[in-house]
């Protein structure tokens, strides 16, 4: 909140005043949910976890993640989100969402990123769900030049920032409102992902948004 008061605005505020007001105003943040557990496939192929927790890249397309996330909308329908996030400037490659969390959900996300950016040569991060311990999607990635790297069993903050991406999205905008239609929540997904790429600013990104800082590493460079 005090990003966005100083970056939109000609003054400048602190954030222990920003937290007096919203104390006074009665305004909270919306708590995170613990993410559910997933029952776990046997794998074809499997990577070590190269990644190791090394969150911190210095440029664009150096390491991705990736990860499936499940959404419910009206009385029992059930939507899947995939995602593919850069560590550099922490931006949103390319996402679907899907009726099914199958194959075509996951190939469609990576073809995406892949068509989008081909230089891109990265260390790429997943989980060991069944899509991304497929020989074809291992044939996918070398075929792309990338590297193969799998969080360890039952260790989720081995994807953490992909993680901590869910988390926001759902206590940002998923939360906070009912979806009676697969349209409806699929054009909110849209709409967020827009606006955290786009407008989003964060303290970590030097106040940036995550396009404004992949703009500014590449000046840098």
């Amino acid at each position: 909140m005090t990003i966005k008061l100083n970056r939109e605005n000609e003054f400048q505020v602190n954030a222990k005043r920003i937290l007096r007001l919203m104390r006074i105003l009665h305004l909270k943040s919306v708590c995170r949910r613990r993410r559910r557990n997933y029952v776990k496939s046997t794998p074809e192929v499997t990577a070590e976890n190269i990644l190791n927790r090394e969150f911190h890249a210095e440029r664009f397309g150096e390491k991705w993640l990736t990860d499936v996330t499940e959404m419910k909308y009206g009385a029992s329908g059930k939507a899947y989100l995939s995602a593919i996030l850069d560590l550099s400037d922490k931006s949103i490659v390319s996402f679907v969402i899907g009726h099914s969390n199958n194959n075509a959900l996951v190939f469609e996300t990576f073809d995406t990123a892949h068509e989008n950016h081909p230089d891109a040569r990265p260390l790429f991060h997943s989980d060991r769900g069944y899509q991304y311990t497929s020989k074809y999607f291992r044939k996918k990635l070398n075929k792309a030049g990338m590297t193969q790297s799998m969080s360890r069993v039952s260790r989720c903050i081995d994807n953490g920032p992909m993680e901590a991406f869910w988390g926001m999205l759902k206590s940002e905008m998923y939360y906070l409102k009912k979806f009676q239609t697969y349209e409806e929540l699929k054009e909110a997904v849209s709409d967020y992902i827009d606006y955290y790429n786009n407008h989003r600013y964060q303290k970590r990104l030097n106040c940036m948004t995550p396009i404004e800082y992949r703009n500014y590493l590449k000046d840098a460079a």
